[in-house]
């Protein structure tokens, strides 16, 4: 399209282009083209490769084998010694593959994601302490509390003026007995607080034949069962904020556990801890079918999707359930890691189940 290049001044390019049936941007030069990169130049302020070897054998050498660049740039430059700047160090080094940390240090530990699964009582208790407050500022009892996971039962608490591994093994050699648990038949999941990973804790439970599960370090929502609990009980209506004494907050937890138990729950379809716990629920269950069927029967037109069928509670409670192992799977797996003991206290508090 020479042509439209050498138009006379009196003619028109819009009109060229239409006589010519092209499109009217033809005519001007095409803005898009990108520039061609300019030839790259040499670093003028670039260090010479002799100036670049000096600085690695200063760093390489006996004085700063084990040396952090900036601590050697600061001792050159009081010896009144400039090769080159801090970052500069390290971009050498950084090429060679020489700036990784060598000294002794505890590795990163990697915690596996605890993933269970209770198809019934009595196969996963979960458990954790909480504080109360007390009218004494600065001191507060510790509640431990045991809950079954399938049934959110509560099958043990115990109230105490302390923490530690000893009252852990006491309550839970308490609750165990008198639930009648056998070798191989429970897990225990619980945080990784001291009487938790306690050396004399785990020997306990191992020796009474029940396998522990610990959450993942600072992710509560590996304990949600037990964190949801502790948040019933500080918001229960009757929850007095401050308790007196040791016997003030076990009167108070002789109270609210039993009203806990019998209160229908939510995650459980309505029926209480207490029913899934004792088995009692499909008899319940068969009670509020049959009343909804006569209220169906009665009133037909108020049910439009159809006869109504009473929600069940969950046959499956899972800890991380994408992907869960069940009790059975668990206890095939070898014990976690151990830590340090706590010290054991001799004074026993009173454990209710």
């Amino acid at each position: 399209m020479s042509c439209l290049t050498t138009l006379p001044p009196d003619v028109p390019k819009a009109q060229a282009c239409r006589a010519l049936n092209v499109p009217r941007h033809w005519c001007y030069p095409d803005r898009r083209q990108r520039k061609r990169a300019a030839a790259p130049t040499g670093r003028d302020r670039g260090l010479s490769e002799i100036e670049e070897q000096r600085i690695l054998d200063e760093l390489h050498s006996e004085r700063f084998l084990d040396t952090a660049p900036r601590q050697v740039y600061a001792t050159l430059l009081s010896e009144g010694t400039v090769l080159g700047s801090i970052s500069t160090m390290y971009r050498l080094l950084g090429r060679r593959k020489e700036t990784r940390e060598r000294r002794n240090q505890r590795p990163a530990q990697h915690h596996v994601k605890p993933q269970l699964e209770a198809t019934g009582p009595d196969q996963v208790y979960t458990w954790d302490i909480t504080k109360l407050a007390t009218i004494t500022r600065g001191f507060y009892l510790s509640l431990y509390v045991i809950l079954d996971l399938f049934s959110r039962y509560p099958v043990g608490w115990m109230v105490s003026r302390k923490e530690n591994a000893g009252l852990a093994c006491h309550l839970f050699r308490e609750v165990l007995s008198r639930r009648d648990i056998e070798p191989n038949q429970l897990i225990v999941h619980q945080d990784r607080g001291s009487p938790m990973i306690a050396h004399s804790f785990g020997d306990l439970l191992s020796d009474l034949g029940v396998t522990r599960s610990f959450s993942r370090p600072r992710v509560s929502n590996d304990n949600a069962f037990s964190e949801s609990q502790f948040k019933t009980l500080k918001y229960w209506p009757s929850y007095p904020g401050r308790f007196r004494d040791e016997g003030h907050a076990r009167q108070w937890g002789s109270e609210f556990f039993p009203a806990y138990s019998r209160r229908p729950h939510e995650g459980l379809a309505l029926f209480t801890p207490e029913d899934l716990y004792t088995g009692r629920f499909e008899s319940i269950w068969q009670v509020r079918q049959a009343a909804m069927d006569r209220h169906y029967a009665a009133h037909p037109e108020r049910y439009v999707k159809g006869p109504p069928r009473v929600a069940r509670p969950p046959t499956v409670v899972s800890i991380n359930p994408d992907d869960g192992q069940t009790a059975a799977e668990l206890l095939d797996k070898p014990d976690a890691f151990q830590i340090s003991p706590t010290p054991v206290n001799s004074e026993l508090p009173e454990v209710v189940t």
